[in-house]
């Protein structure tokens, strides 16, 4: 289940398995089924990731 996050004036979605912060909602949850389906990150989209 991804995490929402408060940060300031935005809100960002955190993958529960990783960590990683991103704006968008579905990108978050697609970093999530990724890694726990394959125990690692995909550069496709970490690269979505966003900074706090």
């Amino acid at each position: 289940m991804v995490t929402s996050i408060k940060n300031k004036n935005k809100e960002l979605f955190q993958c529960d398995e990783c960590g990683l912060k991103y704006a968008d909602k579905a990108m978050a949850e697609k970093c999530e089924a990724w890694c726990k389906e394959h125990k690692s990150c995909n550069l496709d989209i970490i690269k979505h990731s966003v900074r706090e």
